[in-house]
């Protein structure tokens, strides 16, 4: 019986051979979003300390590149003039550090403590100090004169000098995490169909849907508009809205802008109507991008809906 054990246990493991391989059941590609590259949400913020101006920028292009607000834009440079920079100029790209103003700290008053009986003050305690005064212990003999003064008497405070508060002041809001600027719930900002895809090596830096005139275009996600109007050529009238520290939306080519600049905005929310200022055909010119950078809106979208 021991020898035949190894003969068994070869032909158990000859038999295993024969089984099929497991059928895994797979979505077909076209029902599911393609999932994003992982460089495309998790690259860290490259953008560059100080930007030198080329022929043919803008301070709203500029403003665009790099994921900025351009009114931030402007005061962080002290540009009054958004029409009148030059070529050669630098800008910075990132809020000036921030001022600290301290408060004086304020000194305690001198306190004075008087012996019961006497008419001299007592020293005065060095200020700044927490200072305290107590009163000399004195034998006095007993009388009515003594027990009405004693009776009589002030108590004695202490007096506690209180640093004032420091106070740091910064026009600054605390930066949202890394972890939190990716978590953006997305939706589709328009209904139709899709005309063109995204390529990062051409003009075309998001997707076009086309539709009707006048059709409602949506918030693509919770965020401040930071643009609202033609500040730049070939997105005809066109909104951008900041959804973090990371991601902005940009809606161009609309007939109509339904919300202004600083605006906060819902997700799902009308914000304009579908036209064809500065295209060919009426649509929605929509990017998303992250520092600036434009991406794949395919790759972050759900399932598109129907047409």
């Amino acid at each position: 019986m021991l020898r035949m054990v190894p003969v068994l246990l070869v032909l158990a493991g000859c038999e295993s051979t024969h089984y099929p391989a497991p059928v895994i059941e797979r979505t077909p590609p076209a029902a599911r979003p393609a999932p994003a590259p992982a460089s495309a949400h998790r690259a860290p913020d490259q953008r560059p300390d100080v930007y030198t101006i080329k022929k043919g920028d803008t301070l709203y292009t500029i403003a665009l590149d790099y994921g900025l607000d351009f009114k931030e834009l402007a005061e962080w440079n002290n540009i009054t003039n958004r029409n009148a920079i030059q070529v050669g100029q630098q800008l910075r790209l990132k809020p000036p550090p921030s001022t600290v103003v301290t408060a004086p700290l304020k000194t305690a008053p001198q306190a004075e403590a008087r012996p019961l009986g006497s008419a001299l003050p007592a020293p005065a305690a060095p200020a700044g100090d927490a200072v305290k005064s107590q009163p000399k212990a004195i034998k006095v003999p007993y009388s009515d004169q003594a027990y009405a003064q004693l009776s009589a008497a002030a108590p004695i405070k202490t007096v506690v000098s209180i640093p004032a508060k420091v106070e740091a002041r910064t026009d600054e809001k605390p930066a949202a995490g890394d972890e939190d600027d990716e978590k953006i719930d997305w939706g589709w900002p328009a209904n139709g169909k899709l005309l063109g895809a995204f390529t990062e090596y051409t003009n075309l830096k998001g997707i076009n849907i086309t539709g009707k005139p006048g059709q409602p275009v949506f918030a693509s996600a919770a965020g401040k508009v930071i643009y609202s109007g033609t500040g730049i050529r070939g997105l005809g009238k066109f909104i951008i809205i900041k959804h973090s520290k990371a991601y902005l939306s940009v809606y161009a080519n609309n007939s109509e802008l339904l919300v202004k600049y600083g605006q906060m905005v819902a997700k799902g929310e009308k914000i304009a109507e579908m036209g064809n200022t500065d295209a060919d055909q009426v649509g929605l010119h929509f990017e998303i991008r992250r520092f600036g950078k434009p991406v794949d809106p395919i790759k972050l979208l759900p399932d598109q809906p129907p047409a």
